[in-house]
């Protein structure tokens, strides 16, 4: 298994961060197999959708519908709300399995691989990309 860990930057605000060329670089020449994108974080998670034509930001209505960033969760430390970023990896959950054929990535043609950050007190994620050869 190859492995490797890299850094984003999320920022202070609600957002989904497209990790689709980075990963598709990453798995490039690998041959066939599996990989597994993980975030090793309480607080984020990892989502296959399009982007770029309103589906991410309506993940973001969504989780905001589900998830209110208001005062009702006893997880409470943080930002007003914060307890809702431990419970969003339960509904986007903190890692993605694609397959990949002759070192592509086998992604729908609207599909990406994002990154799904509530948490507005952490602006650092750490994202695991592992090639499990086939």
């Amino acid at each position: 298994m190859d492995s490797e860990t890299r850094t984003y930057r999320t920022g202070g605000r609600d957002t989904v961060l497209d990790l689709t060329g980075d990963v598709r670089e990453w798995v490039r020449g690998r041959g066939d197999g599996l990989l597994h994108v993980f975030v090793p974080h309480a607080t984020a998670g990892l989502a296959i959708l399009e982007t770029g034509a309103g589906s991410d930001d309506d993940l973001l209505a969504a989780l905001e519908d589900l998830l209110p960033g208001d005062d009702r969760w006893r997880h409470a430390h943080g930002t007003r709300g914060h307890g809702r970023s431990h419970v969003m990896p339960a509904l986007v959950p903190p890692y993605a399995t694609v397959p990949v054929l002759g070192g592509h990535l086998t992604l729908g043609t609207w599909q990406s691989v994002c990154l799904v950050d509530l948490n507005v007190d952490n602006h650092e994620r750490e994202v695991r990309f592992s090639f499990l050869a086939g």
